[in-house]
């Protein structure tokens, strides 16, 4: 797996603003959330919590910090689970960056891999991206009109509690219920807690509470998300350290070392060669519903793209196989197929297929092999799915 396959393993699976944070669950949570007193602060209502965190006007002080972020939706254990880099790896376990930003146009992220680290460095209108366990290097072009945005990364990918923040705000609205919480210490830092809560009892979630640093309301320390009627997290992603102090400039200089195979490429094409890099992703998949109700609908296509090469006999058979001990590496078509097998069947007006559900997330598989997902109780996929054609 390639350095922008890492840093971007959730982003094909991304849905809209309601699901898109939900990818998640509850594992290693106690390195984020160990309980301190809470910090008195001067009040702040929610509407400045809130016009603070979402406005883009303010940028980000500097900063150095870890992020972790941990996600387990409970279903049930499939083939490849161990793979760190497999399909199960979205919904169960925990995920660690190295973060160092110095201000617009300067930014590193460094993920630790077995026996080495995948890192993304910008600065300026050039960025690198370095994988040292196969010593290989991405040189990327970053064009004028993306020099000093913040959102570098590959689109909606939580690789920070800023995105994550800021995909859980995208869902506000008239639908959303805002209110403030007790204030808490994240990474050694006070700050205030924004809960955004939606008020239509078809989302799976509960509420997102986002803590923002007391000194500087515009950066998130913590994202977590709570099923409904949960008292734990279903998901979270934060800081468990960090120092807001401008990062030596060593840590965004980069030369390929000796002997890396290096290519060139433009921050544009960090989908590497899959359709959303060629421009193409609106055919890809549509939404249904809006806000917390949003649903991602994808063609029938996107269920092979998914499942990997091979037809739906040869991944249910290399499923089967693996379940009965047969041994090898299973490829992704394998854990798709055990993940269909795990699903149960359903129908009514709209037609049949099979559904996935969990606190979190739902994901219908139809007949005609259009997959709907969502963090939505399973009534709303029945619905939407009446409307596919």
């Amino acid at each position: 797996m390639s350095a922008i396959e890492r840093f971007s393993r959730r982003g094909r699976w991304a849905v809209p603003a309601g699901a898109v944070a939900v990818v998640a669950a509850v594992a290693t949570i106690s390195a984020i959330t160990v309980a301190q007193a809470a910090p008195a602060l001067p009040d702040r209502t929610p509407a400045q919590l809130l016009a603070a965190v979402a406005g883009d006007h303010t940028a980000p002080p500097p900063l150095t910090g870890t992020v972790v972020e941990t996600a387990s939706l409970g279903i049930p254990q499939l083939p490849g689970n161990e793979n760190p880099t497999s399909l199960t790896s979205l919904f169960a376990g925990s995920h660690t960056l190295k973060v160092w930003y110095g201000g617009p146009g300067q930014l590193r992220l460094a993920a630790p891999v077995q026996m080495g680290e995948s890192d993304f460095i910008l600065n300026g209108n050039t960025a690198w991206l370095w994988e040292s366990n196969t010593n290989s290097v991405t040189k990327l072009a970053v064009p004028a009109h993306r020099q000093g945005e913040r959102k570098l990364a590959p689109p909606k990918t939580p690789l920070t509690p800023q995105e994550a923040a800021k995909q859980a705000l995208a869902a506000a609205g008239p639908s959303t219920r805002v209110t403030t919480e007790a204030n808490v210490i994240v990474a050694g830092q006070p700050a205030y807690q924004l809960v955004l809560a939606p008020k239509s009892s078809g989302s799976l979630i509960g509420k997102i509470t986002i803590a923002l640093d007391a000194q500087h309301l515009s950066v998130p320390l913590r994202v977590q998300v709570f099923a409904r009627g949960a008292t734990s997290p279903a998901f979270q992603i934060g800081y468990t350290s960090i120092s807001f102090v401008t990062p030596a400039a060593a840590n965004f200089s980069f030369t390929p070392p000796p002997g890396a195979h290096v290519r060139t490429s433009t921050l544009g094409g960090l989908g590497g060669d899959g359709p959303m890099a060629k421009g193409q992703g609106a055919q890809q998949f549509q939404t249904i519903g809006k806000n917390w109700l949003s649903v991602a609908v994808l063609p029938s296509s996107a269920l092979s793209e998914l499942a990997g090469p091979g037809n739906a006999a040869s991944v249910a058979g290399q499923a089967a196989r693996s379940a009965s001990g047969g041994g090898g590496t299973l490829s992704g078509g394998a854990i798709m197929g055990a993940m269909l097998g795990a699903a149960h069947p359903v129908h009514g007006a709209w037609g049949s297929g099979r559904l996935l559900h969990t606190s979190l997330v739902s994901v219908l598989i139809t007949s005609t092999g259009h997959v709907l997902m969502g963090a939505v109780t399973p009534a709303v996929l029945y619905a939407d799915a009446a409307q596919v054609k």
